[in-house]
């Protein structure tokens, strides 16, 4: 992979709770509307309104950076499978890991397929304070449908349902269908507060291979991202000072 992964994540749970990754998205897209204090509250509390079961907590399907940068307190993680559902960059950021002039890509779920991912759990005692935390990371501009899952585990047992950020298509972050090749270009070039869409990517890829999961699409998209930055970096070098 083109770039090193040592440093640790900018998205931290302080960041989450003092407010600044909205304050991040404000700054860079002016004209997005994010959610209130109540409307996200309201959120959160429909979800568990929703709850298919109780117990000592709930399980969270992560597909994403929150296999590796959860920023909020767990009590297991196991590698799991959800059904009618896969993962795809298909949200468009123009703050965090992009710019307004070169928007990013992050990932979200979409229906149809298999997704692995990993099935995280957050205790009962202090379920709604971390939920909190992750709302004010997930729920900023509504671009995701929180919905709960059927998880299995890699064997096809289940694991009961699972809270899941969803895309949805109506939002204004959602970026439809792209080319292989666009995805590339956005994810080798784009870059914000929070890093690098290539970043992202790698550190996806990694977390999951961490789990024992394997992706192969995901790990494509990963060896096309790091030979274009590697392309790059050449034409770079090579390029006459003017």
């Amino acid at each position: 992979m083109a770039e090193p992964l040592a440093s640790p994540p900018r998205l931290t749970r302080e960041l989450l709770l003092g407010g600044g990754l909205a304050d991040m998205i404000a700054r860079a897209s002016p004209g997005v509307r994010l959610l209130t204090e109540a409307e996200r509250r309201a959120s959160l509390h429909a979800a568990l309104a929703h709850r298919p079961e109780h117990g000592d907590g709930i399980w969270l399907f992560a597909y994403g950076s929150l296999i590796w940068n959860p920023t909020i307190s767990l009590t297991d993680q196991r590698p799991a499978l959800a059904r009618g559902w896969h993962r795809a960059f298909c949200l468009a950021t123009r703050a965090g890991r992009g710019s307004p002039d070169n928007p990013g890509l992050l990932l979200g779920l979409r229906a149809g397929g298999t997704c692995r991912g990993v099935v995280l759990r957050v205790a009962e005692h202090h379920l709604e304070h971390e939920l909190d935390v992750l709302w004010r990371r997930e729920m900023v501009t509504g671009s995701y449908t929180p919905r709960w899952v059927a998880a299995e585990d890699l064997k096809g047992g289940p694991l009961g349902h699972a809270l899941a950020f969803t895309i949805d298509d109506t939002s204004h972050g959602y970026a439809g269908d792209l080319t292989e090749e666009e995805i590339v270009e956005r994810l080798a070039t784009a870059a914000g507060e929070l890093g690098t869409c290539a970043e992202y990517l790698f550190r996806t890829c990694e977390g999951l291979q961490r789990m024992g999961i394997k992706d192969a699409a995901l790990e494509r998209i990963a060896t096309l991202v790091a030979a274009r930055q590697a392309a790059r970096a050449v034409t770079a070098q090579t390029a006459p000072e003017t």
